[in-house]
């Protein structure tokens, strides 16, 4: 099973998929997380290189995605459940809103890139994940309130096309994890 979570900074999505993480090893499931960019050497790059123009950006984040989702088969093939944090819905949003021709992400993304068993949108206002972002002491490379608030329209007009299960991530964490574990549960249960 492959399970992505996507949503602007401060949305909560390492705590709710460190939480998810817990409960569904508890029931003896073989979990991996992972993120993108990668940790491999494309992401790590993409990551460190500043001043990139979005369309290089873009093209970088889709090579990576490439590498990325071969490591991802590998691990459904063993049994694990993947939960990747940030998947093609991320560079859908962040890229569009930077001014990419989003059928055009969308045509480079589609050659690379596997459809998740569930897509988990933690939707949150713009205004508080800053605060959240802030409150942790982090700056992030995309924390301008105007672009954040691009990148979140551009989530949520592709939300229906990907099947996004959006989430009202504004809430206090433990109600969002609730809610989320129900989700996955439910998908895993529908899947047997």
């Amino acid at each position: 099973m492959f399970i992505v979570f996507e949503g602007i900074d401060g949305s909560g999505k390492s705590s709710v998929i460190a939480r998810l993480k817990d409960n569904l090893e508890s029931y003896g499931k073989k979990v991996k997380i992972t993120v993108e960019p990668s940790k491999g050497e494309i992401g790590s790059y993409v990551l460190t290189k500043r001043g990139l123009n979005p369309m290089t950006e873009a093209l970088l984040f889709t090579a990576d995605r490439s590498e990325h989702t071969e490591q991802i088969m590998r691990w459904m093939d063993k049994g694990y459940i993947v939960i990747c944090d940030r998947y093609v819905g991320s560079t859908l949003a962040y890229q569009s809103a930077a001014g990419i021709d989003i059928e055009w992400l969308k045509d480079i993304n589609s050659e690379v890139a596997i459809k998740p068993d569930v897509t988990i949108l933690m939707d949150i206002d713009p205004a508080i994940s800053l605060k959240r972002v802030n409150a942790r002491g982090e700056k992030t490379r995309f924390e301008k309130l105007k672009y954040l608030k691009r990148v979140r329209d551009a989530y949520l007009e592709i939300a229906d096309e990907y099947d996004f299960v959006i989430v009202d991530a504004n809430r206090d964490r433990d109600s969002v994890a609730r809610d989320i574990i129900d989700i996955v549960w439910r998908v895993l249960h529908a899947s047997v």
